[in-house]
């Protein structure tokens, strides 16, 4: 494990154009659940009853009570991890650019990394359906649900529902970025989820070296993935930003 960690270093220390795309496993060490496999959130939750747009719209005080105050109550607990600050630390070394993330938890950003795109959006966020007005989900008051803005509207999450559309503008400059990256870091993403699993794929179709860290094969490992480091996010994340300090140093 320690040479393809120097190897991966090496790549990353001489990369021109470093870019990350994340899913929900380098949340899991933070004590947030996958949303896919064993023990994810959709084993004892249907997504189309509880995270559909349709069904918030329908009764948003049922998908509150059931679904979105429990989530609310874990992701304001949650607090970045080693994975979430081996990528900042990479971006203090003055490689990493860019991080694509699919995870709607906010903890990039609260590590510190300065470049994030959420491509679901953000549950750190909620949104008034009437206002629009937009304000962290930790000062959100849940004595009453579904909690309302001062204006009399219903918040919701500021995250992309069932049913709801990709922001375009996060769309495109993944696909931009993943075009022009030489090395592609792939962290604890299960590589199902379309579209996001299509960006290591542009980035390798363009030339990128694909670095995936999984405790688990995904589709990417076998045929586009170029090195696959098998661990946690985080102390998979550790070993390999010391490795670059090391060549740095």
């Amino acid at each position: 494990m320690n040479d393809i960690i120097d190897t991966c270093a090496a790549i990353i220390a001489s990369s021109r154009s470093l870019i990350c795309l994340t899913g929900a496993g380098i949340s899991v060490e933070s004590g947030i659940p996958p949303f896919r496999g064993p023990g994810s959130l959709w084993e004892t939750i249907d997504p189309m009853e509880f995270a559909h747009i349709q069904s918030f719209m329908k009764n948003p005080e049922r998908i509150w009570r059931g679904f979105l105050a429990g989530m609310k109550d874990l992701l304001d607990k949650a607090m970045p991890n080693d994975g979430h600050q081996g990528l900042v630390a990479l971006e203090q070394t003055g490689r990493l650019s860019t991080i694509i993330t699919q995870n709607i938890d906010g903890l990039h950003q609260l590590a510190g990394s300065s470049d994030v795109i959420e491509f679901h959006g953000s549950f750190a966020y909620q949104r008034c359906l009437l206002c629009d007005r937009r304000i962290p989900s930790k000062d959100i008051d849940l004595s009453r649900l579904p909690p309302r803005c001062d204006c009399g509207g219903i918040f919701r999450p500021d995250c992309v529902f069932f049913g709801e559309m990709i922001p375009p503008d996060c769309l495109t400059r993944s696909r931009e970025l993943a075009a022009l990256c030489d090395v592609m870091l792939v962290v604890g993403t299960s590589a199902v989820v379309q579209p996001a699993a299509m960006i290591p794929v542009i980035a390798k179709s363009n030339g990128a070296i694909i670095i995936e860290i999984n405790p688990e094969p995904t589709p990417l490992s076998a045929k586009t993935s170029d090195y696959v480091l098998k661990g946690t996010a985080g102390k998979v994340l550790t070993a390999l930003v010391d490795a670059v300090n090391r060549i740095h140093s």
